[in-house]
């Protein structure tokens, strides 16, 4: 099996991680992440002028019809160089479920306007009190004449304070999980800032007005399939934040001096960023494994559960090595090395930690004939 990026994967590759160079280093980042919104609207259209946005898209839906590796490639540069623009959460998961659930009439109203970069969307699903995998909703739809309303509170909605368009999941009259549309405008929403940077809201619902997407059925099974399609992102942008922060180390070690010497001449911390390396690409395997599985089948939540297993274990121990071998300057604000950190322990908290998806993987251990520990 050939893993090599084809020409064109390549030179999109190389355009986003030019482009992201020029919009930021750690400095320039900084700022960013410190204004209200949290990330830059014109690196935004630029990704949008670039097609990024529209990547994961149909062109029926006015996309670019990418397949899945070429999502890998952009969100491995969006980890390697910690941009805040939201890819996932405003476009990837809740504009996959619009083209996944919704009508031909909704797609084509919505869609374009996000792959322009126009309209911004979030997807209002976790609630309060419960954890990954979330098995129903406390948030209710009740019909009102020919629409619905909704009543409840999410929280964490990952960048939901910029969202134009909510994509809400919520408990349909006749039971089970049926998903919305929600303008921004008709609900309460309480933003804050997260400890890696990122921007998220806690949404209150008091009677919203709200649209059905697709039909009154239930769509827990598209909702876990678009999530384990999420999962496969967060493990490129794991990646490639993992890369940068075993890069930083390296550079370290070869340039500080102790006793005289380089860092690097002491062969302790030299096996040390060995490991690292091993780590690295422990998770790069299990991200490819990850996104090869969304071109041959439907997304598979224990698929996703081994990838994501693996790729957290792998980003907390070159986290945690990167710290340690930086010293004080590790956990400076000043210094990248403790941002990527951050971002990567966010990471290993979304959709689930290590011990959520063991419960996933060992769920479903009657469906094998044989397991090796």
């Amino acid at each position: 099996m050939d893993f090599e990026l084809t020409d064109e994967q390549g030179m999109l590759r190389d355009t986003v991680r030019d482009l992201l160079a020029r919009s930021y280093d750690p400095e320039s980042r900084l700022k960013v992440i410190d204004t209200e919104l949290g990330w830059n609207r014109d690196v935004w259209g630029q990704l949008a002028e670039l097609g990024v946005l529209g990547l994961s898209f149909s062109e029926e839906d006015g996309g670019v019809g990418a397949g899945p590796v070429e999502t890998m490639v952009v969100m491995e540069e969006i980890g390697r160089r910690l941009a805040p623009e939201p890819l996932l959460d405003a476009v990837l998961l809740p504009g996959g479920l619009i083209a996944r659930v919704g009508t031909a009439q909704q797609r084509a109203r919505v869609l374009p306007e996000v792959v322009s970069g126009s309209t911004l969307l979030a997807f209002a699903h976790d609630e309060p009190g419960t954890r990954w995998p979330a098995t129903g909703s406390a948030v209710t739809a009740t019909t009102d004449g020919d629409g619905y309303r909704i009543t409840g509170v999410k929280n964490p909605v990952p960048h939901g304070d910029c969202a134009d368009l909510l994509v809400v999941s919520a408990t349909l009259p006749g039971g089970g999980v049926g998903l919305f549309l929600v303008s921004a405008d008709v609900v309460t929403r309480t933003p804050y800032r997260t400890f890696d940077g990122q921007r998220g809201a806690q949404i209150e619902f008091d009677g919203a007005a709200a649209e059905l997407l697709g039909e009154a059925a239930d769509v827990s099974g598209a909702i876990a399939a678009q999530i384990a399609e999420a999962q496969a992102s967060l493990c490129a942008e794991s990646v490639g934040a993992m890369a940068e922060a075993l890069r930083l180390t390296t550079e370290y070690l070869k340039t500080r001096k102790q006793f005289g010497v380089t860092l690097s001449k002491f062969q302790t911390l030299t096996q040390r960023a060995a490991n690292m390396y091993v780590s690295l690409e422990l998770a790069r395997s299990m991200s490819v494994y990850a996104t090869a599985s969304l071109t041959e089948c439907e997304p598979d939540p224990a698929v996703a559960s081994r990838a994501r297993l693996q790729v957290g274990r792998s980003a907390r121990h070159i986290g945690q090595e990167a710290i340690q071998m930086h010293g004080g300057i590790g956990i400076t604000t000043e210094y990248p090395v403790s941002h990527y950190t951050a971002r990567l322990t966010a990471i290993e908290h979304t959709f689930g930690g290590g011990f959520e998806h063991l419960r996933v993987l060992t769920d479903r251990l009657g469906e094998y004939d044989l397991v090796e520990l």
